[in-house]
């Protein structure tokens, strides 16, 4: 990976104060939701957030491309990118739960070279960037379980899967020490800080997936598709990632 810009990632980190700002100032207030085509629900504060963080992209760095939940692909010629999931977790945030974030990347020819999920409810920011994971500025790691039937899994939500897809997983939570559903980004975070040890989604998209890469990798854990391959702008949007190289691939045995 190249040496990221320090100004690119001070940069970065401010889009990331901009978000918390604003959704802090929605959150568990009384909101219009709106369904979108694929029955996902958006609020005022998703659609301010994406907005605010496309403004300043474009004030800082109008060559740029930008990518975001919301409103879609902003096109460029420069091999760089920002990939923007305002709130990600919005069932979370218009229930009052806590647990929603928002999940910002940079691309470089389509590869991350920079992650952030921001929790702002928990003042929690995990960064990475080429010198290891962080929280809050600490370092922090995956941990070493090995054995399936050791570890601690987490998905979002079981309605994330089709049939196919839910039998499949299936065979993962019988295995498993236990099994959590709820999270979304945040749960990609306990990972690569060593609190759990596995995620087993489906459906996700380039939104969802591309901002989590860094922080998996830079933590020493592996995010992958379920056949194990690298996740790119055209994955299939079924995620796997795992503390280690064993327990990936018995997880991976069992999806496939």
């Amino acid at each position: 990976m190249l040496p990221l810009d320090k100004e690119l990632l001070s940069f970065a980190e401010q889009l990331a104060d901009r978000a918390r700002g604003i959704t802090r100032q929605y959150f568990r207030q009384a909101l219009s939701i709106i369904d979108k085509n694929d029955a996902s629900p958006v609020t005022v504060a998703d659609q301010e957030t994406e907005a605010a963080l496309r403004a300043l992209i474009n004030q800082h760095y109008p060559e740029h491309g930008i990518i975001g939940e919301e409103y879609g692909a902003q096109t460029s010629a420069s091999p760089y990118r920002w990939i923007i999931d305002p709130i990600d977790g919005t069932r979370s945030f218009i229930s009052g739960f806590p647990i929603y974030c928002t999940l910002i990347a940079l691309l470089y020819h389509d590869k991350p070279v920079l992650s952030i999920i921001d929790m702002p409810m928990l003042d929690e920011r995990f960064l990475a960037a080429g010198e290891g994971s962080r929280l809050n500025g600490q370092s922090i790691r995956v941990s070493q379980c090995r054995e399936i039937s050791q570890a601690l899994a987490y998905s979002t939500d079981p309605g994330m899967f089709d049939v196919r897809q839910y039998e499949r997983h299936q065979q993962v939570v019988r295995q498993v020490r236990q099994q959590r559903y709820t999270g979304d980004g945040y749960a990609y975070a306990m990972l690569a800080a060593g609190w759990i040890d596995l995620v087993v989604e489906a459906g996700m998209k380039i939104h969802d997936f591309l901002p989590l890469i860094r922080i998996i990798e830079e933590a020493g854990g592996i995010i992958s598709d379920w056949q194990g391959q690298p996740l790119t702008t055209r994955s299939n949007g079924e995620i796997l990632a795992a503390a280690t190289p064993e327990l990936h691939r018995q997880a991976m045995a069992l999806l496939n």
